[in-house]
């Protein structure tokens, strides 16, 4: 047996994973804020992590997928300032709140679905689970780590010796050169549990609570919603790399406190996607790209989550037009080879053996994309290739078997040549047959002869 080794960002070193309740993985990623679009930068983030869940079935392991929906809390500066995101959306889109929640989950399914990203065993929703991420709040504060101020409920990190440690953050460092307005709160890392209602206004989306009107803040919805799904301390919890110092790290803060764990037993995280001068891509910074941009420039989104198979989810990648056509022009050669295999035999033993090895190292896939293109090169015969490929797409997720290759506009006067040539065969006139052939191949064509007709495509390289 492979052990399955990944890197975690916890401990900052690779470990055998093992489920704590075998064969059942818990999994819990964070997912998005729904307040616009999902950029190809995020994406890259969700096609790492299933990634992650695929190795993990291709194990033999069952997974238990749970994925947040952030609808409330999450403000525009991580320091608990500034003004909801989601609020501001719907002001900007001249909605509610809950209609571009709405509105933005159902697009970001859309996307999930383009990329072939198999779906969640459960969706939460943050507005969902209000009840609960009061409940939890009140676990923290019968524990002694929070405290009032007039805008809302804190943790207080101070209380928590470990504070910190998954994103090593130097805390002393921090208070010292402290330079942000921190209001009432009593140290630079505290952080909202709870935030009251401005008294001058009325929210869109509010709720009564132990400590007055409000909404959550942002980190206590994945403490609160994991911990109801998959418990207190589950198998692995996965995010972006902006997660770590911050929302990953107080989240872990809030079940040490109530339940003295570190929430997961692994963390994985996926880096950046970066533009071509090196810009990490992001709604704030306008700069970023959508699936549908990339469809709009004629690009199956496939050959997106093609190019990201060609990096190692744990290095910035960047992102360029050039890369991507390269990875479509990859997707389309792979596709042909697989679909003109014909139909499928049994699986190669020691390609198969080999392609555990590699996606069980820390899910290198770069390595795995190579052993690919090493089947496709190999003396092996066609059914044993296909039949080897398609146990290799449990992994690569790229929907190969679902292929077909798109149907041919045939030019007319080729089509006419070709009817000649029919003609010409069956009235034995084989010279002109063979030279109507020759004209069909100098127009870049090519003619089978099959028990249904003959049948017509262009030629490779044409």
């Amino acid at each position: 047996m492979t052990p399955l080794v990944l890197y975690d960002t916890y401990t900052r070193t690779l470990r055998e994973f093992q489920p704590l309740n075998p064969p059942e993985v818990g999994m819990y990623t964070c997912g998005p804020t729904v307040y616009d679009y999902a950029h190809i930068g995020n994406l890259r983030t969700y096609i790492f992590e299933d990634i992650l869940k695929r190795v993990l079935l291709y194990n033999g392991f069952s997974v238990k997928h749970v994925m947040n929906i952030t609808d409330v809390g999450h403000l525009t500066s991580d320091a608990d300032t500034g003004e909801d995101k989601m609020e501001a959306g719907a002001r900007r889109a001249g909605k509610t709140a809950w209609e571009i929640a709405e509105y933005y989950t159902e697009e970001f399914r859309k996307d999930l679905k383009r990329l072939n990203i198999l779906e969640p065993t459960i969706w939460c929703r943050a507005t969902d689970h209000i009840q609960e991420q009061i409940d939890f709040i009140r676990c923290i504060e019968e524990m002694g780590y929070t405290y009032r101020t007039s805008d809302g409920i804190y943790f207080d990190t101070s209380k928590l010796p470990s504070y910190g440690y998954l994103g090593r953050l130097d805390i002393e460092g921090l208070q010292a050169g402290a330079r942000i307005d921190m209001g009432e709160k009593r140290h630079p890392t505290d952080f909202a549990l709870w935030k009251f209602s401005p008294k001058d206004q009325k929210r869109q989306m509010e709720w009564d609570s132990p400590w007055g009107v409000g909404f959550p803040g942002w980190h206590i919805e994945c403490s609160a919603m994991s911990a109801k799904y998959l418990g207190p301390f589950f198998d692995i919890h996965c995010g972006g790399e902006d997660h770590i110092t911050v929302h990953h790290t107080n989240e872990i803060a809030q079940t040490e406190a109530c339940y003295g764990t570190r929430l997961a037993n692994f963390w994985l995280h996926g880096y950046f996607l970066q533009l071509d001068e090196g810009v990490k891509m992001s709604k704030s910074s306008g700069k970023f790209l959508r699936v549908e941009s990339l469809i709009e420039e004629g690009y199956d989104p496939l050959a997106y989550r093609m190019f990201c198979l060609n990096a190692i989810y744990r290095q910035k990648l960047n992102f360029t037009w050039d890369g991507l056509d390269g990875a479509a022009k990859s997707l389309d050669r792979l596709r042909n080879a697989f679909y003109e295999w014909g139909a499928p035999g049994e699986p190669d033993p020691a390609y198969l053996q080999k392609f555990l090895e590699v996606i069980n190292d820390d899910l290198n896939m770069p390595r795995a994309m190579a052993l690919t293109w090493d089947l496709v090169r190999s003396d092996l015969p066609n059914e044993v290739k296909k039949a080897t490929l398609l146990d290799f797409d449990r992994v690569l997720g790229l929907d190969l078997a679902n292929w077909q290759p798109p149907e041919e506009v045939i030019p007319d006067e080729i089509l006419r040549l070709v009817e000649l040539r029919q003609q010409a065969r069956a009235e034995k006139r084989w010279q002109d047959a063979d030279t109507l052939r020759n004209q069909i191949a100098a127009a870049g064509y090519e003619v089978m002869d099959t028990p249904q007709g003959p049948k017509v495509k262009r030629r490779r390289g044409s």
